[in-house]
């Protein structure tokens, strides 16, 4: 599909720099394709589902996985650099997206931190050697350490990323470290937010534990790549950067009981949303998934493995709005956009949220437009 027909104008105010206070506050646009749209509360969310329904949760925790850094190289001078984290490959090898990147090359070292050789927990020191150098400004970084003392120093020397469209307006504070993580975190791994989840306080959890909706938990641990824009302008020709995800086999059954019963299954976040697509077979039945996923999910592909979606309003032409419209329909979703605009919506990661219900099967094969 052309890339422009997810175009639309997004004014910058509507872009949120600070979640709603308190999380469950922010405001809940339900789309149901075919209906009116409804404008609620995402404290409203129990009211909106049934008992035997069941949300699914990434349980990512994000890690501060921005790196400043100073490259040596045998005479040469010194080159202040940045390293985004978005796929550990190995105990010690994480690949990065760098700027410069142009001005780094294989076996280059980079030191990244304050501290020296005489720190005596060496917690502000993290060396590293580039083994490799890839398209779009990535790199594979060999780190001196390995396991949970990389995972260690990276805490110590790394700042949490921040969107771009954040960071790029203010300083990550203090407040963020909160904001920007959900309450029921477990795993480390994430260089972003799940956030559509940043939405539950303790309170929604045990309302909806209250109401007979159960709780589910996968892992994907969400990458930079989420923040890369498609420069393609056909949907055929972009590349998803891959990720990292867990659905073991219990919880696989578990949701497979869901529906057996007459329940339903709803995403909490499209992270959670493309795990469990690359776990689910043309049947709709659910398998235990461990490994990389890079599913692109666009108009035209159905989509077997969840029956709604709540997700935070996603910017223009991104590969999230795209996946959106291939839940409910490309029509609807502009539609639902503009509405939201024009209600004064706050938009992506510490923005208002949407639930979303499917467009009918067969609603989707837009490429002749």
């Amino acid at each position: 599909m052309r890339v422009d027909l997810f175009d639309f104008e997004l004014p910058e105010a509507s872009i949120a720099l600070r979640p709603p206070n308190p999380r469950d506050s922010g405001r809940l646009l339900v789309v149901r394709p075919g209906d009116d749209l409804e404008d609620r509360r995402v404290r409203d969310l129990p009211a909106l589902l049934r008992p035997g329904d069941a949300l699914v949760f990434n349980d990512t925790r994000v890690i501060p996985a921005r790196l400043m850094g100073l490259r040596t190289r045998p005479g040469a001078s010194g080159l202040r650099m940045e390293a985004m984290l978005h796929l550990r490959e190995a105990p010690d090898r994480w690949r990065a997206f760098a700027r410069p990147a142009k001005r780094l090359a294989v076996g280059d070292r980079v030191r990244f931190g304050e501290g020296g050789a005489s720190d005596p927990c060496e917690l502000g020191r993290l060396e590293a050697e580039i083994v490799a150098k890839g398209d779009g400004g990535e790199i594979t970084l060999r780190f001196d350490r390995s396991g949970p003392a990389l995972d260690e120093a990276v805490a110590a020397v790394g700042i949490l990323p921040l969107p771009p469209y954040i960071a790029g307006k203010r300083a990550v504070d203090r407040q963020d470290a909160t904001d920007y993580q959900t309450v029921y975190a477990r795993e480390p791994g994430a260089v972003a937010a799940p956030t559509a989840g940043l939405h539950f306080s303790p309170e929604l959890l045990a309302a909806i534990d209250a109401a007979g909706i159960a709780r589910h938990s996968v892992t994907l641990h969400v990458g930079a790549g989420t923040f890369l824009p498609v420069k393609a302008e056909d949907t055929d020709d972009h590349r998803m950067h891959a990720e990292i995800g867990i659905l073991d086999e219990a919880t696989a059954a578990s949701l497979n009981r869901v529906r057996a019963a007459g329940g339903r299954i709803i995403a909490v976040g499209t992270t959670a949303l493309r795990l469990l697509e690359s776990a689910v077979n043309e049947e709709g039945r659910l398998h235990a998934y461990s490994g990389a996923t890079g599913i692109f999910l666009t108009p035209g592909r159905p989509i077997r493995s969840v029956d709604a979606l709540m997700t935070n309003f996603h910017l223009p032409r991104s590969t999230l709005f795209m996946l959106v419209c291939a839940f409910s329909g490309l029509d609807t979703m502009r539609a639902a956009y503009a509405h939201a605009i024009a209600a004064g919506y706050r938009f992506y990661s510490y923005g208002d949220s949407s639930l979303l219900f499917p467009a009918p099967q067969g609603a989707l094969t837009m490429r002749d437009r």
